[in-house]
């Protein structure tokens, strides 16, 4: 285990990227759900405000895991060509299953940031947090829907990944901080010691708390 949960996991990430502390154009953008108790922390220690960015797998029908794209908000659609050849879907099937995510995606967009406004993003520095990246898939969605944005630049900061992704994303960003990277990686969870669902409940405390910079509360994970 390298975390006892994602708030340890949060903290240990923030002091990777004590560069950007108390720096005026820097916002930190979560992925939900799992990657807004690491990015609350992140936040905090960066005295940055806090957002999310919608993302959404897109998994391979009966085995979810496997990812065979992503779409994220801002109309992006990734797909793995390499995945649907091997398996040799449709666009009907991917259609069907980008639909579905879809629906989600807005759910949880309405669900945690109600009628505000997605933040303003050009020019600023824009840190993507997650708990950690195995394919690297929503990331790579979460990174095209901000490059539309304008920003001034792209860090992905996670606390633990795939080596192979890593280096995959090392190119398309002008800076990745993956805390640990190690080998054989599996998966996410096994790095972490409690590695429960996060719940849109514990992600719209967060950014409140977030926002209205008030003490946190624990909230189990």
């Amino acid at each position: 285990m390298l975390f006892q949960n994602r708030t340890t996991a949060g903290q240990t990430l923030a002091s990777n990227l004590g560069e950007y502390v108390n720096q005026p154009d820097v916002i930190v953008l979560a992925l939900p759900r799992g990657g807004v108790p690491v990015a609350f922390e992140v936040a905090q220690a960066l005295n940055a405000p806090l957002d999310v960015l919608v993302v959404r797998k897109l998994g391979v029908p009966n085995q979810e895991e496997l990812a065979m794209g992503a779409i994220a908000s801002g109309g992006v659609r990734i797909i793995n060509q390499q995945i649907v050849n091997e398996l040799n879907f449709s666009e009907e099937v991917i259609a069907r299953v980008a639909a579905q995510e879809q629906r989600e995606l807005e759910r949880r967009e309405a669900m945690y940031r109600g009628d505000e406004p997605f933040p303003e993003l050009q020019g600023r520095t824009v840190i993507l947090v997650d708990d950690g990246l195995a394919t690297g898939a929503t990331m790579w969605a979460a990174v095209l829907a901000v490059r539309q944005k304008q920003p001034k630049e792209i860090v992905i900061a996670v606390p633990v990944a795939a080596s192979e992704t890593c280096q995959q994303l090392e190119n398309k960003v002008e800076k990745i901080v993956c805390a640990a990277t190690p080998s054989p990686f599996y998966s996410v969870g096994m790095w972490y010691e409690e590695f429960p669902q996060t719940t849109d409940e514990q992600v719209r405390e967060l950014l409140k708390k977030a926002n209205n910079h008030q003490p946190l509360s624990p909230v189990g994970d």
